[in-house]
């Protein structure tokens, strides 16, 4: 039986692992950074977690997941995004709300549960931020995209996901009318600091390259034909 924090840390190294064009390796601060804890602490927990053979590491080494780990790790980040689409879906909670709510939700292990909330929800595929949702096999859909800061100018694209799902991006790009499946296009970006004109189903905003570098996007079904 694997701890929360043991959870948390497998969770965090396949979200990062899955970043790096399937290099399949983290750093130690790396993931320190990302889960906002010290290298230190992060060693420690990587030598438990080795010793449980749920993670390949050496000292000053690379990280990976061993199959076990990733797994767990699947089977973790497949709770996550089932509670966050129920939470959104049948409850009625924002997009910005459900992530903290489903980091404590995800921990149950219930098997059985697992699945008839899948059944419940009718096996969504994805969750409310766009993140794909893994099947009981642990599969994921793959779809081609690219971040709306390397769209091109005056194509087309819809919303496909959002890469910061804390609460404070979510409601940024809400409140400029942003969302899943919205349709956007470039209308110009700026040499200066790469920021970004949009046009956003019909209205037109400029956004920062920081922000466009957090934003998925594909082009739409008409853009390709």
């Amino acid at each position: 039986m694997l701890s929360d924090t043991e959870e948390n840390y497998l969770k965090a190294l396949l979200r990062i692992t899955a970043e790096h064009d399937g290099a399949g390796e983290a750093g130690t601060n790396q993931l320190a950074a990302t889960l906002n804890v010290r290298p230190a602490t992060a060693t420690d927990m990587l030598k438990k977690l080795r010793e449980k053979l749920l993670v390949n590491y050496e000292k000053y080494g690379k990280i990976s997941l061993t199959e076990r780990g990733r797994n767990l790790a699947v089977a973790i980040i497949r709770r996550h995004r089932l509670w966050e689409t129920f939470l959104f879906d049948k409850l009625g909670f924002s997009w910005d709300e459900v992530h903290d709510i489903a980091e404590q939700l995800e921990h149950i292990k219930s098997e059985k549960l697992v699945e008839r909330l899948d059944r419940f929800l009718g096996f969504p595929q994805f969750d409310p931020h766009g993140d794909a949702i893994p099947n009981a096999a642990g599969d994921y859909i793959h779809e081609a995209r690219l971040t709306l800061a390397e769209a091109s100018e005056g194509t087309p694209y819809a919303i496909v996901a959002v890469k910061d799902n804390s609460p404070s991006f979510l409601q940024y790009v809400s409140q400029i009318g942003i969302g899943i499946h919205s349709e956007v296009t470039v209308l110009q970006r700026y040499e200066f600091d790469r920021s970004i004109a949009l046009e956003i189903e019909g209205t037109k905003f400029n956004i920062s390259d920081k922000v466009a570098q957090n934003i998925y996007c594909k082009p739409t079904r008409s853009n390709r034909l």
